[in-house]
């Protein structure tokens, strides 16, 4: 196993309890539409499968891919919001649900390999299910958020002189909407920056087998944050405390509140801002722009 991925392994096995405390709080609703494709197999893994919703228009409409959290171990494409499905489906906007493989089935980066392969998979049956490939737009909460800012924020993936045409697609995207994500896995930042946090939580994840140059490639390949730059797309950021917010007192809860703090997205923020990319940024106390994820996309997508 390649030294990188076993290094991976080990930072990962640390934060997934906390991930896990809080990864699928909000998904509540249990009927509303149904897919008009389900379970399409965008790859050769029982895990590499998308649902697909299409919106009743004759012509090229804009897509809304929704990634799931889960902690990279959990969670499932069928955990939607139905509500929100509707209100894209409304505005004549097709929406699709990607599932990806967890660390149990294949180590990092193979979730982010995933969302790679499902966008352009995706984009590659524009001509099929009526999308527009300019106005594709990603939404996710934690785990999930960490893979729509990896497909936002990092380079075009396409390659154009792949024999295979899903591989020449582009993963770029035309807006985000992020729910609790985290900015970076360096967390020395963690300790300065994350009330309550404190290093011993993952005191497992540094070895003596690898060089300092190795451990600072991995956490930059995984921290979100290295990859802003200029011509990102706008970007809606959520959390659900206040920067002033006091530490529940409740253990589980602090675990929650910890992974999806506020100050992930004022440090991430500031980059967006100093990159000229549009950023959003909305938790209890602050009065946004835009109110909701879906305000903030549907503004982008019907532009």
């Amino acid at each position: 196993m390649p030294v990188w991925v076993t290094s991976l392994r080990s930072i990962l096995f640390t934060i997934l309890p906390l991930y896990l405390a809080t990864a699928l709080a909000s998904q509540v609703e249990k009927t509303g539409p149904r897919p008009t494709f389900e379970n399409v197999a965008y790859g050769d893994h029982a895990n590499q499968v998308l649902d697909f919703w299409q919106a009743g228009v004759d012509e090229p409409a804009p897509l809304v891919v929704y990634i799931h959290g889960g902690g990279f171990t959990g969670g499932s494409h069928d955990k939607v919001s139905y509500a929100k499905i509707q209100r894209y489906l409304d505005a004549n906007i097709h929406f699709a649900s990607v599932e990806y493989r967890f660390l149990k089935h294949a180590y990092f980066p193979a979730p982010h390999e995933d969302v790679v392969s499902a966008l352009q998979f995706i984009r590659n049956k524009a001509d099929d299910w009526g999308l527009d490939k300019s106005r594709i737009a990603a939404t996710g909460g934690s785990a999930g958020a960490q893979l729509v800012a990896y497909l936002a924020w990092g380079d075009d993936l396409a390659d154009p002189t792949n024999n295979d045409p899903v591989k020449r697609e582009s993963t770029k995207l035309k807006a985000v909407a992020l729910n609790g994500a985290q900015s970076t896995l360096d967390f020395d930042w963690w300790v300065d920056n994350i009330p309550g946090y404190r290093l011993e939580f993952h005191s497992g994840r540094r070895s003596e087998e690898y060089s300092k140059v190795e451990e600072r490639a991995i956490l930059n390949e995984i921290s979100i944050i290295n990859h802003i730059d200029q011509g990102d797309p706008p970007t809606f950021m959520s959390y659900g405390m206040a920067p002033s917010s006091e530490m529940p007192n409740n253990l589980k809860r602090l675990r929650g509140w910890i992974i999806h703090h506020v100050n992930f997205g004022l440090a991430l923020e500031k980059r967006l801002l100093q990159s000229g990319v549009e950023v959003v940024l909305k938790y209890p106390g602050a009065s946004p722009k835009f109110s909701s994820d879906v305000d903030f996309l549907l503004h982008h997508l019907k532009k």
